[in-house]
Protein backbone atom coordinates (compact mmCIF):
# COMPACT_ATOMS: atom_id res chain seq x y z
CA UNK A 1 0.00 0.00 0.00
CA UNK A 2 1.06 3.70 -0.41
CA UNK A 3 0.88 6.76 1.94
CA UNK A 4 1.22 9.72 0.74
CA UNK A 5 3.63 8.39 -1.89
CA UNK A 6 5.34 6.27 0.84
CA UNK A 7 5.66 2.61 -0.54
CA UNK A 8 4.73 0.11 3.09
CA UNK A 9 4.80 -3.78 2.01
CA UNK A 10 2.06 -5.69 3.72
CA UNK A 11 4.08 -8.68 4.65
CA UNK A 12 6.68 -7.04 7.15
CA UNK A 13 6.67 -5.68 10.46
CA UNK A 14 7.17 -2.08 11.91
CA UNK A 15 8.51 -0.19 14.47
CA UNK A 16 7.04 3.29 15.20
CA UNK A 17 10.62 4.58 14.84
CA UNK A 18 10.25 3.57 10.91
CA UNK A 19 12.45 0.38 10.85
CA UNK A 20 10.67 -3.12 9.02
CA UNK A 21 11.27 -6.52 10.27
CA UNK A 22 10.72 -9.94 7.89
CA UNK A 23 11.26 -13.33 9.30
CA UNK A 24 13.77 -14.54 6.67
CA UNK A 25 13.97 -18.43 7.33
CA UNK A 26 15.82 -18.57 10.97
CA UNK A 27 16.85 -14.92 10.75
CA UNK A 28 14.57 -11.41 10.97
CA UNK A 29 16.37 -9.34 8.51
CA UNK A 30 15.83 -5.42 9.46
CA UNK A 31 16.16 -2.02 7.14
CA UNK A 32 14.58 1.22 7.30
CA UNK A 33 10.99 1.85 5.59
CA UNK A 34 10.45 4.22 2.24
CA UNK A 35 9.64 7.00 4.46
CA UNK A 36 12.59 7.22 6.28
CA UNK A 37 14.98 6.90 3.64
CA UNK A 38 13.40 9.70 2.00
CA UNK A 39 12.65 11.79 4.59
CA UNK A 40 16.76 11.22 5.66
CA UNK A 41 17.49 12.20 1.59
CA UNK A 42 20.95 10.96 0.26
CA UNK A 43 22.65 8.61 2.97
CA UNK A 44 26.26 8.68 2.59
CA UNK A 45 26.47 6.48 4.98
CA UNK A 46 25.39 2.84 7.71
CA UNK A 47 26.98 2.46 11.01
CA UNK A 48 24.81 -0.47 11.74
CA UNK A 49 25.84 -3.07 14.57
CA UNK A 50 28.44 -5.79 13.63
CA UNK A 51 28.05 -9.58 13.18
CA UNK A 52 28.16 -11.08 17.01
CA UNK A 53 26.41 -8.02 18.95
CA UNK A 54 23.81 -8.39 20.53
CA UNK A 55 20.80 -6.04 20.01
CA UNK A 56 17.67 -5.49 22.29
CA UNK A 57 14.08 -4.58 20.85
CA UNK A 58 14.24 -0.97 20.10
CA UNK A 59 17.15 0.26 21.33
CA UNK A 60 19.82 1.69 19.41
CA UNK A 61 21.62 -0.75 17.18
CA UNK A 62 23.33 2.06 14.74
CA UNK A 63 22.95 5.06 12.99
CA UNK A 64 22.31 6.24 9.41
CA UNK A 65 24.06 9.49 7.78
CA UNK A 66 23.10 11.35 5.22
CA UNK A 67 23.80 14.79 3.78
CA UNK A 68 20.91 15.93 6.07
CA UNK A 69 20.85 14.22 9.15
CA UNK A 70 22.58 11.68 11.35
CA UNK A 71 19.60 9.16 12.67
CA UNK A 72 19.53 6.56 15.27
CA UNK A 73 18.70 2.69 14.04
CA UNK A 74 16.42 0.99 16.20
CA UNK A 75 16.16 -2.86 16.34
CA UNK A 76 12.98 -4.18 16.14
CA UNK A 77 13.66 -7.63 17.74
CA UNK A 78 16.19 -8.49 20.57
CA UNK A 79 18.79 -11.40 19.40
CA UNK A 80 22.32 -11.33 17.69
CA UNK A 81 23.67 -10.18 14.52
CA UNK A 82 24.11 -12.87 12.03
CA UNK A 83 24.69 -11.04 8.73
CA UNK A 84 25.24 -7.32 7.57
CA UNK A 85 24.88 -5.91 4.51
CA UNK A 86 28.23 -5.64 3.67
CA UNK A 87 27.37 -3.84 0.08
CA UNK A 88 26.64 -0.82 2.02
CA UNK A 89 30.00 0.05 3.10
CA UNK A 90 31.03 0.96 -0.55
CA UNK A 91 27.25 1.52 -2.05
CA UNK A 92 25.29 3.12 1.21
CA UNK A 93 22.55 4.85 -0.98
CA UNK A 94 21.46 1.41 -1.53
CA UNK A 95 19.24 2.33 1.47
CA UNK A 96 17.83 5.04 -0.28
CA UNK A 97 17.07 3.12 -4.32
CA UNK A 98 16.26 -0.13 -2.53
CA UNK A 99 14.97 0.44 1.39
CA UNK A 100 13.16 -3.10 1.16
CA UNK A 101 15.16 -5.08 -1.08
CA UNK A 102 18.96 -4.27 -1.52
CA UNK A 103 19.32 -1.79 0.74
CA UNK A 104 18.49 -3.89 3.84
CA UNK A 105 20.80 -3.19 7.08
CA UNK A 106 20.76 -6.46 9.19
CA UNK A 107 19.77 -9.93 10.06
CA UNK A 108 19.27 -10.53 13.82
CA UNK A 109 18.32 -14.19 15.42
CA UNK A 110 16.14 -12.88 17.37
CA UNK A 111 15.97 -14.67 21.10
CA UNK A 112 11.33 -14.82 20.94
CA UNK A 113 10.46 -13.33 17.54
CA UNK A 114 7.11 -14.58 18.20
CA UNK A 115 6.71 -13.12 21.29
CA UNK A 116 8.16 -9.96 20.01
CA UNK A 117 6.29 -9.13 17.19
CA UNK A 118 2.96 -8.77 19.10
CA UNK A 119 5.03 -5.06 20.06
CA UNK A 120 5.41 -4.50 16.12
CA UNK A 121 2.76 -2.80 13.51
CA UNK A 122 2.04 -4.79 10.83
CA UNK A 123 1.48 -2.71 7.50
CA UNK A 124 -2.00 -1.50 8.68
CA UNK A 125 -1.38 -0.09 12.05
CA UNK A 126 2.23 1.51 10.26
CA UNK A 127 0.24 3.50 7.81
CA UNK A 128 -2.67 4.97 10.56
CA UNK A 129 1.10 6.19 13.02
CA UNK A 130 2.58 7.05 9.39
CA UNK A 131 -0.69 9.08 8.74
CA UNK A 132 -1.18 10.83 11.73
CA UNK A 133 2.83 11.91 11.69
CA UNK A 134 1.92 13.35 8.34
CA UNK A 135 -0.97 15.10 9.82
CA UNK A 136 1.07 17.21 12.52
Amino acid sequence: MDIHGYHIPEDLLYTKEHEWAKLDGQAVRVGITDYAAKTLNDVVYVAAAKVNDRVAQFKTMGTVESIKAVSELYSPVSGTVARVNAELDTRPELVNKSPYGEGWLVEVRADDFEAERKKLLDANGYAAHLEALLRK
